[in-house]
């Protein structure tokens, strides 16, 4: 069978492999892959961003994915034949502190699907059944298949902030995980504005808009302005960095009010700036990283109830079969959240 891998430790270079069918073993079951979506970290592989030196080449990328269970090995109980499946990708060692205290999402052995093994960029991957998540009866396979970014939002918002009803609310970046988590946090009650920059005006900030909510171009609106007319002039109580850019931190610190909450989301590297103004305004400054078992019941949740629009936010216009078209695309901020049929890879 044909796979999407990285096969050179340069930008682009990504080319189909050829990998045999796997085969479960112990505990693990055989998952046919129907749809896979490109995020961020597969964006971060294209263009082998320095997180991802570690990767031994060639590797099969893709973490966000819905299939379906098509062999099960021995010792494999909670999982049948046919049933509809995600995975959750971070797989804990199971035997670190971390996990003895249920924070797995923090393993200090973890290891990832499509980056430290081959991942859902084929037609079949083995899974240990402990990594998998059940899909819901009354949910679509295409829609599930970014369960995983929601999750991501979900942690963020529920588990690690405080938005609530009526709270005023910046959501720094356009991109997949900042606009799953201004639904979340519109879905727990929050006033949500979202911001991005001058290469996400022509679809990214367009698309925010259709999904709801208000959007500032920072490269060309006058933020302070808007700051003031959202907030009465106090600043938002809650600002979300889900930019990965060194200057998300700075700016949110701008626009948080005293008192309020930064959530960092994305994986910005290095920045300086001065920190004595947050210990002044006592700001309370939040991290947020991956997903954990109960992240993906309340994305299925979200995505079930419409909470989380999945049809407005899918993009299926790429192929897996012409990938650089989406990647490239995907980097220019020309769509938010491809998500190919992995079915034309047969």
């Amino acid at each position: 069978m044909r796979g999407l891998a990285k096969v050179e430790r340069s930008s682009g270079a990504m080319e189909f492999v050829e990998r045999q069918k796997p085969e479960p073993g112990a505990g693990e079951v055989l998952v046919e892959v129907d749809y896979a979506g490109l995020c961020g970290s597969d964006a971060g592989i294209y263009e082998f961003e320095s997180a991802f030196e570690r990767m031994e080449l060639p590797t099969v990328i893709g973490h966000e994915y819905a299939g379906r269970v098509v062999e099960v090995g021995d010792g494999v109980t909670e999982f049948g034949v046919g049933d509809r499946v995600v995975e959750r990708p971070i797989r804990g060692c199971g035997e670190c502190y971390q996990c003895r205290i249920g924070e797995e999402n923090v393993c200090q052995d973890a290891v990832i699907t499509g980056v430290d093994h081959d991942g859902a960029y084929e037609r079949f991957i083995a899974v240990p059944e402990r990594a998998l998540h059940p899909i819901p009866d009354d949910v679509e396979q295409r829609h599930a298949a970014v369960a995983e970014p929601t999750s991501i939002a979900a942690r963020a918002v529920i588990e690690n902030s405080r938005v609530g009803a009526g709270d005023r609310v910046l959501v720094e970046g356009p991109g997949p995980i900042g606009l799953l988590t201004a639904q979340v946090a519109a879905a727990q009650g929050g006033t949500v504005v979202v911001s991005g920059v001058g290469q996400d005006a022509d679809y990214r900030l367009p698309l925010a808009e259709e999904l709801g909510f208000e959007t500032v171009n920072v490269a060309d609106d006058d933020t302070e302005a808007r700051r003031e007319r959202h907030t009465d002039g106090v600043g938002y109580d809650v600002v979300f960095d889900t930019t990965g850019h060194p200057s998300g931190l700075t700016t949110a610190v701008e626009e948080v009010r005293k008192g309020g909450q930064i959530v960092l989301v994305g994986q910005t590297g290095e920045t300086s700036m001065p920190y004595s103004p947050l210990v002044r305004a006592e700001i309370d400054l939040q991290c947020s990283y991956a997903s954990m078992y109960e992240d993906f019941e309340r994305s299925f949740r979200l995505i079930r109830d419409g909470d989380v629009d999945c049809e407005t936010f899918v993009d299926t216009r790429f192929s897996l079969l012409e990938a650089d078209e989406a990647f490239e695309t995907f980097i220019e901020g020309g769509t938010c959240k491809p998500v190919f049929d992995i079915s034309e890879l047969a």
